[in-house]
């Protein structure tokens, strides 16, 4: 198969291959967008558009999928998310890409992708951690920060020197900069720390023990022992993961006194 564009290859031990995630240029996906006046609807069908480019153009799980070792995913994943359906308002749709790298992400249009490496490294729970951290970062407005800031310093050599704040039109690797983005976004340590901390509630609220986001968190802090390569989207947006294990570790026990 294809490997995707971003990231490395892990291959975890399984005897199949994966692809590797494709988010280069996007042919027929040109905006125009409106220097650091982009409004939210605007932002939210970019990033539509762009998922809708990702998913033409990646290899995609489906529950109805041919292959049983991608189909597996799929199925997974829907029993996975199940008990996120109606949770804070979040109106979600899900795939798993079939590719190696170690990653997920979700979107200011409420898309949530999860890679196959990723799943093939964590526990159903783990994966849930994670998501419901990815969430934390949408609902608590850190991707939309990110995708704007994203969108206006791709276009930003189209409208340099105006006055008039016009139009400016994304090319199509200005595109490919954003599709990037949407997998990638760096943010700041606190609002790591905050979307941790939606992570966390998360878990509790649906039922499940918190010790599994620690845990996730212990495996990608492990990954950077000399693998960091291999794991470079997911580690790059989420440093200091062993730290961040013991603070969820110690809020556990925080809380189980309180009880």
């Amino acid at each position: 198969m294809k490997k995707i564009l971003l990231g490395l290859t892990l291959c975890l031990g399984v005897t199949y291959t994966y692809a590797q995630i494709n988010s280069g240029k996007i042919g027929a996906l040109t905006k125009g967008v409106k220097a650091f006046t982009v409004s939210d609807d605007e932002l939210k069908s970019y990033t539509k558009e762009a998922v809708v480019w990702m998913d033409e153009n990646n290899p995609v799980c489906q529950l109805n999928d041919k292959d049983k070792t991608k189909r597996a995913y799929a199925e997974r994943l829907e029993k996975i998310v199940a008990p996120i359906k109606g949770y804070d308002g979040i109106d979600i749709n899900y795939k798993v890409y079939w590719v190696s790298d170690i990653n997920a992400f979700a979107t200011y249009d409420g898309s949530v992708r999860v890679f196959a490496g990723l799943m093939d490294l964590m526990t159903d729970d783990e994966i849930l951690g994670v998501i419901g951290h990815e969430i934390g970062h949408v609902k608590l407005g850190h991707t939309k920060k990110a995708y704007k800031q994203a969108l206006i310093t791709s276009a930003l050599a189209d409208y340099a020197g105006s006055t008039n704040g016009s139009l400016a039109s994304l090319s199509n690797s200005q595109i490919g900069e954003i599709a990037t983005q949407l997998t990638s976004a760096q943010f700041s340590q606190g609002q790591e720390s905050g979307s941790d901390d939606y992570a966390y509630k998360f878990m509790v609220d649906l039922g499940k023990d918190p010790a599994a986001l620690a845990s996730a968190f212990t495996k990608l802090g492990s990954l950077s022992g000399g693998k960091a390569s291999t794991a470079q989207k997911l580690m790059s947006s989420h440093p200091d993961s062993a730290k961040r294990a013991k603070k969820v570790e110690e809020k556990i026990v925080k809380d189980a006194k309180k009880k």
